[in-house]
């Protein structure tokens, strides 16, 4: 699956996206923080999934009618388990992310908020 790390996301998660045999980029990388809609912009544009522990991409999705290729945010996660849940978040709920879903993961719950994908 192709994935975008936000910036916020623990830059070691990549690998373990990467070793479970993701495509990934992480905006970590990038020389400047483009703000939250110019990486929502790239994913959609990139068809990525977002990954993410930033709340303010609901917003701009829910609210604002934002297009998007599906996101997961991260909630609550010490940043060396971040890419573990990413992984697994990423194999249980392909189908929904397809369909536009936001899928928010904690270490004791998930939820699935159903979308349609959005191009």
């Amino acid at each position: 699956m192709k994935v975008l790390l936000d910036t916020c996301v623990w830059g070691g998660a990549r690998d373990a996206l990467r070793a479970a045999g993701h495509d990934v980029v992480w905006a970590g990388e990038w020389p400047v923080d483009p703000g939250d809609q110019e990486i929502l912009d790239v994913a959609m544009r990139e068809g990525r999934v977002l990954i993410t522990l930033d709340k303010d991409f609901g917003e701009l999705v829910v609210v604002r009618g934002a297009c998007h290729s599906g996101i997961v945010r991260l909630v609550n996660l010490a940043a060396r388990t971040q890419g573990e849940y990413a992984v697994l978040a990423l194999d249980r709920y392909q189908n929904e992310l397809a369909q536009g879903a936001i899928v928010t993961v904690s270490s004791s719950r998930v939820r699935v908020r159903a979308g349609s994908p959005r191009k």
